[in-house]
Parts: structure tokens; sequence; C-alpha cells
């Protein structure tokens, strides 16, 4: 009698209308600045990574394929921010409303997909000198690139299937077998996409993180900056996709036990971690830096002022590679990689 109740009384409710609309205006304010820093930096990076530093000659198809997904991201989010200004947590409309959790998905599972190839290679790089680094062949055919967005379209399905209110409805509704399973599917892919990932990158961290530590060659300076720049993967999975995992978890747990109001409260905090993880697209240029110095060496000479250029320049940040862009060829030792 008193479930049948919570559950008529949580039926009843608009999950699609935000909780609070106040809210949901200071997190449409906030995927306003990320889109107008995000779209003019990814458009740079994009610049960049074609015209200048030519990254199908650098070996740097892993990275030029997170800025496209970083792209994807914030082509969207003015979208988002129309439907939160307008007191909606989803669009009404069942296409869009599916288009953006396509375009979403999608976008998490490339950046998560080619962070964590690029952590094992460095970690085969570090960890495994001398050893055959099947990472580093992969690098030089782009044919795998299309083939890990080809293997991330089936776990973007269940975003399309009309089987959910306003987009999300596990735990929510009588379901048939049919929904339980596409729904159940699509948590499942939310969160091992998250938290598998995080596992390895962590293990793949530490690893190199050991061995830069024993190392004997080379200044403490740069050994420290090394280390820094490959715990900054974990930071910016850290920041971006982890928080809202657990949230969604959290979520999840409350829903099915149709506490309606204490829901009000975790969809807020969830959904504001989740503008949160949209951050990824202004701090992965931030990767791209640490990665690769012929990057970095691209960028600064093209877009920024003088006064600054050659301070930066001169400024490697413990990192170096050997790499060609059309301003000439810079040879700086890395020791992540030195052998």
């Amino acid at each position: 009698m008193f479930t049948q109740k919570n559950m008529s009384t949580n039926s009843s409710v608009d999950h699609c209308k935000t909780p609070n609309p106040g809210t949901y205006e200071v997190l449409s304010w906030l995927m306003v600045v990320q889109f107008v820093l995000g779209l003019p930096l990814n458009l740079s990076v994009l610049y960049i990574f074609i015209f200048r530093f030519k990254f199908w000659k650098n070996k740097s198809i892993f990275l030029f394929n997170i800025v496209v997904a970083d792209f994807l991201l914030v082509v969207c989010l003015p979208a988002k921010v129309y439907h939160y200004r307008h007191n909606l947590r989803r669009s009404q409309n069942a296409a869009v409303c599916k288009t953006m959790l396509f375009m979403l998905f999608l976008n998490r599972g490339a950046s998560i997909a080619f962070l964590i190839t690029l952590s094992i290679d460095r970690y085969f790089n570090v960890v495994h000198l001398g050893r055959r680094n099947f990472v580093k062949m992969l690098k030089k055919s782009p044919q795998i690139s299309i083939v890990i967005w080809l293997l991330l379209l089936p776990l973007t399905i269940p975003t399309m299937v009309k089987t959910f209110e306003c987009c999300n409805s596990h735990g929510r509704a009588v379901e048939t077998p049919y929904h339980d399973v596409t729904d159940t599917f699509r948590e499942a892919v939310f969160f091992t996409q998250i938290i598998i990932p995080f596992i390895i990158l962590v293990y793949c961290t530490a690893r190199i993180v050991n061995r830069l530590r024993k190392k004997t060659v080379g200044e403490k300076t740069k050994l420290r900056r090394a280390m820094c720049v490959v715990m900054s993967v974990v930071v910016v999975f850290s920041v971006c996709f982890l928080p809202c995992a657990v949230a969604r978890a959290v979520l999840l747990a409350v829903r099915l036990k149709n506490w309606q109001a204490t829901e009000d409260v975790v969809v807020q905090v969830y959904d504001s971690l989740m503008v949160l993880s949209y951050m990824d697209c202004l701090l992965d240029p931030l990767v791209y830096c640490f990665c690769n110095s012929g990057f970095k060496d691209a960028y600064i000479s093209t877009f920024c002022p003088t006064f600054l250029r050659n301070r930066l320049l001169n400024s490697d940040f413990g990192l170096g590679t050997t790499t060609n862009t059309t301003s000439g060829t810079r040879t700086i030792s890395l020791p992540i990689i030195e052998k």
C-alpha cells in the first residue's frame, strides 16, 4: 500500500522539469562560460593540429581524436543552456533529447578511450623500455582510430531507443523486461566506461611514478615535472568523470527507494557534476601540451604574443620530444620516454 502510494506520487512528478530553477540558471551560465572559452580554444587546437603540427606526420592521431571528441561536446552546450534556461533538464522533443544523449555518450566514451590509450602508451614507454609496444604501432595506423569510434557506436545505441521518459526512467516506472534490460545496459555502459578505465589509469600512473622515482639519470626537477605530467591525466579524469559517476550511483539508489524529496536534491547535485564534467573540453588542451612539446611549440608560436613567446618556448616543463612542425624542428630530452 505504502509502496503503491509512493509509486503513484513519484509517477505524477514531471521529471523533465528542473526541481530548482535557480540552480539551473547558475548551471546555464556556467555552460555559457564553458562554450565561450571552449569553442575558440578547440577551434584553435584543431587549426594547429591540422595546419601547423600536421598530426598525421607526428604520430599524434590519438591526440587529434580527443580534440574531435571535445569539439563534439562544445557544440552541444548551447542546446543544454537553452533547456536549462527554460526549466527543463532535457528536451521534451524525443529526437533532440536522444540526439543530445547520443552525442554526450559518444564524446565521453571517445575522450576516455583515447586518454586511456595515451596513458597505456606512456606506461610502456617508461615502465617497459625496450619491449615491443603495441600501442606505439597502433598510433601509426589511422584506421585504428576509426575502429575505436565504430566500437563506441554500439554503446550509444541504448540512448537512441525510446524506452524511457525524458531520456531517463530507470527505477521510476513499471518496466517491461525489454525496457528494464535496455535501461540496465545503458547504466552499465555509463559506469563501466568510467570505473574500469579509471582503475587502468591509476595502475599505469602509479607504475610510471614509481619508475620515475627510481630513475637516476636526469635532473630531479625535470623528473618531478614529468611525474606531474603523468598525474595530470588522472586529475582531469578525477575531476571530470569520476564525481558524476558517484552521483549517478547515489541517484539510482535514491530513485529505487522512491524518495522523491531526496531525489530532487540528488538530481541537482548530479546535473551540477555533469556540467562540471564538461570542463574536460577546457582541461584536455593542457594534456596535449604535456604529452607533446611539439604541439606546445606550434601553439605558442602561432597564438601567443611576442613578449610571451620566447619565455614560454624556453619552458619545457620537463618534457620534450623530437617533432617536426612547419616552423622547424626541435629536439628536447624527454625524461618520460628517455631510454
